[in-house]
């Protein structure tokens, strides 16, 4: 029992300690305690970001595809770019696999067994444009041209039957396709707190699923 207490009485101290060095400065020294660094340990790793770093991953696409990159492409053009860059998770036609179904499942949402793909389901077509720029390939993010991301968008629209083969998207004419699901989701009707303080409404979109 005594041993116990000698540890616990030891641990309560180096709290103390951790706590005094860190909450109020220089009280640990005036009390006689170890003072404990707050700065994390280094391991001769990674570095401090500088501004392209930072501009890499500064990237907010908006339906109304303002920070869609200033290029274009086709699906025509596109479908090599999904041969070479996509094929292999998703499938010839998007619907093979063995990763994620990414066509077909257009009016599928209200049955017994709802396919969520990019045409059935997606609610802006930049949002499709903006994963492609964010995370895809997905063994390297980040390493497609915007051209490149123009029409592997455009090919997978068009294995949708959402756009024609030869119809060009850019930074005007992605954010005026309409998808299939747009009308199904809901503005979320619950007021926010912004960091001004002042509360507004929310604009995200949920699924406005049937009853």
């Amino acid at each position: 029992m005594a041993i116990v207490v000698k540890r616990l009485a030891i641990v309560v101290l180096f709290l103390g300690a951790t706590l005094a060095g860190s909450l109020l400065p220089g009280s640990a020294t005036l009390l006689g305690l170890p003072t404990v660094s707050a700065q994390s340990p280094t391991y001769g790793v990674g570095h401090p970001p500088t501004a392209e770093d930072l501009k890499k991953i500064d990237i907010e696409v908006t339906p109304d595809g303002k920070d869609c990159g200033r290029a274009a492409s086709t699906a025509a053009a596109g479908k090599d770019v999904y041969t070479r860059r996509c094929e292999t998770c998703h499938g010839p036609t998007g619907k093979e696999g063995p990763q994620e179904v990414l066509s077909g499942g257009q009016g599928s949402l209200t049955t017994e067994r709802p396919q969520k793909t990019v045409g059935s389901y997606w609610p802006y077509a930049t949002t499709l444009w903006d994963y492609i720029n964010r995370a895809m390939p997905f063994d390297h993010p980040g390493t497609m041209t915007t051209d490149e991301i123009y029409g592997a968008t455009a090919y997978l629209l068009y294995l949708n039957g959402i756009v024609k083969e030869q119809d060009v998207l850019n930074q005007t004419t992605l954010p005026q396709i309409k998808m299939p699901n747009r009308d199904g989701f809901v503005v979320d009707p619950r007021r926010i707190f912004r960091s001004s303080g002042r509360r507004s409404r929310s604009t995200i979109r949920f699924p406005a699923w049937p009853a």
